[in-house]
């Protein structure tokens, strides 16, 4: 399922975006005392990200971490890291804590399970933020990669998985659907007359394997709060 909510700007959205999640993350430290929130990378969140870096609220009891990152060097600019570290761990929220997906010089087994032991802790994620490319993959669950059906599989049991997409570049470290379908809230946030074509295409049919943010889209059980602006 999911519910559509349009704004007439991009500076609108990013601000009401921010002030909605800033109250999701309150609420979730008031009942557990911590929250965690998984975000997405690419240019469309950079004014959300400053917005919500604004927020005022106990950002030492927040994790923030990404649904997906390339697996390059944090100084490179394909690192979603390197993107939220200069644009949301900023003014209040440089006191919140980052769970960092990329460890190692190398992504292997060992890697894998040391990171799925330790995200342990923040899931299920209390706010997931997620993206859209033009094939309609969202996270790093591209359907060009060997690994979609295993990323895509509700019964896999591991958080993190490694995906190597054919159609992209860099090796990736991605969240699986099945704990990401865990989060409490789960929006999806896009901009542009391009992703909203893209998202009538994805919308028009329920096969996640060609477009895997239909996972979202068509899940019966969770409801994705699309953001969006042209």
């Amino acid at each position: 399922m999911y519910q559509l909510t349009n704004f007439t700007s991009r500076d609108e959205l990013d601000n009401s975006f921010a002030e909605q999640v800033a109250q999701l993350l309150t609420l979730a430290i008031a009942q557990k005392g911590s929250a965690s929130i998984a975000v997405s990378g690419g240019s469309t969140p950079k004014g959300f990200f400053h917005a919500l870096s604004q927020k005022k609220l106990a950002w030492d009891k927040v994790t923030v971490t990404l649904a997906d990152e390339r697996w390059v060097d944090e100084n490179n600019d394909a690192s979603n890291t390197h993107l939220v570290k200069e644009n949301l761990l900023q003014n209040n929220a440089s006191s919140a804590t980052f769970f960092n997906l990329k460890i190692a010089d190398e992504l292997n087994q060992i890697t894998l399970e040391q990171l799925n032991k330790s995200v342990a802790p923040i899931l299920p994620l209390d706010v997931l933020i997620l993206g859209m490319g033009e094939d309609g993959h969202t996270a790093s669950l591209f359907p060009c990669s060997e690994q979609i059906n295993e990323a895509l599989s509700l019964d896999n049991a591991v958080s993190l998985i490694s995906v190597q997409p054919k159609t992209a570049p860099h090796l990736r470290i991605s969240f699986t659907l099945a704990a990401l379908l865990k989060s409490h809230t789960v929006f999806l946030h896009l901009c542009g007359e391009n992703k909203q074509q893209v998202l009538q295409q994805a919308l028009a049919d329920e096969n996640a394997v060609v477009m895997p943010i239909r996972a979202f889209l068509h899940n019966n059980k969770v409801t994705t709060e699309i953001m969006y602006a042209n």
